[in-house]
């Protein structure tokens, strides 16, 4: 039972944290459809900073770095989101896509490129922190309890602060409502979008490092992220864009996603014989459904999705 809750937990917080940063991105007016790029970036900086530390920094020195390598590699990615769609008004829904792909992709060259260069023989795309990693993790009993879930759950009161109680917030939401009402009492919408769209990088970079060492002390980086980008939206619209309904959210999906982990465990799903990839696949189609039912209700901002024209009004 402590092993089916350490991954619930585990994989909510990497839920948690990239719906966030889409949930900010949409505030603003931007759909972040890239999020599963910026994951495998943000996990890729992350990796590399456990690689290239080891175990001989101290702990605090390793949770630091990592945290802040992967959030800065996952904006500076969304930066490419925010130029094409917010200045140069491109497509959302492509550019996202594109991000996506070229993630991918370029995380696996860049991971090649590494281990030949150490290695002629080394072709593979994998980097492995083993030792690193015990930084992150401390045993409390049966239970492995992670400094990422600590961190995700101090981001998601920011996220909540953030957002409702300031005046960064309101108006961050305000440019994803209407931004031409937004701008004709001297918001810079152009400027909230960045902003949002960088937030979004920041908490979906981090997201992917929380991701990769869930549970393993390796990883090959032709598979991504598994469409956790993807769950993470579904997450967000259940969520209805609110980061208290998301962390719920999160915790219901990431409780199916645990099963793939753990179900050798209970009895009575051990004597059902079904193969892992059917638990695997549960949350996306846990997603399906809850959205099938859920989505006709939903309340995006009005506004995103929509260049914003400032000649318009």
């Amino acid at each position: 039972m402590s092993l089916l809750l350490q991954y619930t937990l585990i994989f909510a917080s990497v839920l948690i944290l990239v719906a966030l940063g889409g949930c900010f991105s949409e505030h603003s007016g931007v759909i972040n459809l890239g999020l599963e790029g910026i994951m495998i970036m943000g996990a890729l900086g992350g990796a590399l900073t456990m690689r290239y530390l080891g175990e001989n920094s101290s702990h605090f020195v390793t949770i630091l770095a990592v945290v802040l390598v992967s959030a800065a590699v996952g904006m500076v990615y969304s930066c490419l989101l925010a130029v094409a769609c917010i200045n140069f008004k491109a497509d959302q829904t492509l550019v996202g896509t594109a991000l996506n792909l070229l993630g991918t992709a370029g995380a696996t060259v860049i991971v090649k490129a590494i281990n030949t260069a150490a290695n002629p023989d080394d072709v593979s795309s994998i980097i492995q922190y083993a030792g690193a990693k015990k930084a992150f993790t401390v045993n409390i009993g049966s239970f492995e309890f992670s400094w990422f879930m600590l961190i995700t759950a101090l981001l998601l009161v920011a996220s909540y602060v953030l957002l409702y109680k300031t005046r960064f917030g309101l108006r961050l939401m305000a440019c994803g409502e209407h931004p031409q009402a937004a701008d004709s009492v001297g918001i810079n919408v152009y400027k909230m979008r960045w902003a949002g769209v960088l937030i979004s990088g920041f908490l979906g970079g981090l997201g992917g490092i929380v991701f990769i060492t869930a549970g393993v002390s390796e990883w090959r980086f032709e598979y991504g992220v598994a469409g956790f980008g993807f769950l993470s939206l579904a997450v967000m619209i259940f969520g209805q864009w609110k980061p208290q309904r998301i962390a719920l959210a999160a915790l219901l999906f990431g409780f199916f996603r645990a099963l793939g982990n753990v179900y050798t465990g209970f009895a009575f799903l051990k004597v059902m014989n079904l193969p892992s990839s059917v638990y695997n696949m549960l949350p996306y189609i846990i997603s399906l459904i809850v959205l099938a039912f859920t989505s006709k209700n939903s309340r995006a901002p009005k506004a995103e999705g929509i260049p914003y024209d400032k000649g318009q009004r």
